[in-house]
Formats: structure tokens, C-alpha cells, sequence
């Protein structure tokens, strides 16, 4: 029976999560499997990865075949590099304690590296909110001038045409004390 360590889907449509298991390589994507080893979350940043080490080693010791992106993910959880040191053990390289310390070393860099890319990635969330915050501040301040622009324009014309309501009123004061002057001027003509 060929197996494989592979991905099986999980989750909602555009909302993809795998487990990572072994199977039979006859068997369907998402059908049976033998067992559950890990599970892959690619839509996190980094990629959360849960792996149980122990299992994937021995899977890979009995001869199981990882899929590409199972291959990758077993290199960048170190299992690859475990199996790498355990076959120098088992030829006779180094001891079981060089092995460990090599690994344990290698694991220690490793999460230095995710939680240094944890932190960059954190960092440039918080810079491109801030970056994205002075930028609708400066859109903010263009609309508040353009208002108050607007305000002051139309303070300005509602002056004018109080002042030409004025003006307009004054001369039909004087039209008509005039009109009176002349009618009395015609008055006493006519007698």
C-alpha cells in the first residue's frame, strides 16, 4: 500500500484550512485517511503549522512519501532535519546527544527567524494604519477648508445682499419721497 503525508481541505469557501495526515495515495483528496498528524493554516501570517514531530517521523521512517507543499512544511518545521540527524546516529556520525543539541540549536534560530518575522509583519500593519490615518486626516483637513471656504463665500454674498437690500431700500425711500415732493410741487401749480 503507497502512502502519502499530504493535505486534506478544510473550512469555508475562500477560507481554506488543511489538515495534514496519512493516507493511502488511492484514496480521495478529502476522503479516508490513517492518520491525523498536523494541521496547516496558510491564511495567518506567517502560516500557523501544527505538527506532531514524533509522528511525522516515524510515518517518514516506515517509508511514507510527503506531497511538495507537505514536504516544505515538514523542512520548515525541521522533521526533514530531525530525520537527517537520526540517520547520522544510525550510521554511526554522531551521538544521540550531538543530534539533539544540533536540533535543538536549529529549532532555536528557527523561532528567532518566525518570531522576528511575527514582529515585522506586526510593525508594518501598525505603520501602514498610521500612514493610512495621517492620510484621511490630510483629506479631512482639505474638506474642512473647502467648508469653511464655502461658509466664508456665502457669509460674504448673504452681506451683499443684505447691503443691496439696504441699498435698494434707501433708494425706494428716496423714490418715493420724491414722487411726494413732486406730487405736492403739482399741487399747488394746479390751484
Amino acid at each position: 500500500m503507497p502512502v502519502k503525508i499530504r493535505l486534506t481541505r478544510h473550512g469555508k469557501k475562500h477560507q481554506a484550512f488543511y489538515h495534514i495526515v496519512v493516507a493511502d495515495s488511492r484514496a480521495p483528496r478529502d476522503g479516508r485517511f490513517i492518520e491525523k498528524i498536523g494541521t496547516y493554516n496558510p491564511r495567518t501570517n506567517p502560516a500557523t503549522i501544527e505538527i506532531n514531530h514524533d509522528k511525522a517521523l516515524s510515518w517518514l521512517s516506515k517509508g511514507a512519501q510527503p506531497s511538495d507543499t507537505c514536504r516544505a512544511i515538514l523542512s520548515y518545521k525541521g522533521v526533514l532535519y530531525k530525520r537527517h540527524l537520526n540517520e547520522g546516529v544510525k550510521k554511526g556520525a554522531m551521538t544521540q546527544e550531538q543530534a539533539d543539541a544540533k536540533f535543538a540549536q536549529w529549532m532555536e534560530q528557527k523561532n528567532l527567524k518566525i518570531s522576528q518575522k511575527q514582529q515585522s509583519v506586526m510593525n508594518a500593519g501598525k505603520s501602514a494604519l498610521k500612514a493610512r490615518l495621517e492620510e484621511e486626516a490630510k483629506v479631512r483637513e482639505k474638506i474642512r477648508e473647502r467648508i469653511a471656504a464655502k461658509r466664508i463665500a456665502e457669509s460674504e454674498a448673504a452681506a451683499a445682499s443684505a447691503v443691496e437690500a439696504a441699498r435698494e431700500a434707501e433708494g425706494a425711500e428716496g423714490n418715493e419721497d420724491s414722487g411726494e415732493a413732486a406730487t405736492n410741487a403739482a399741487e399747488p401749480a394746479a390751484e
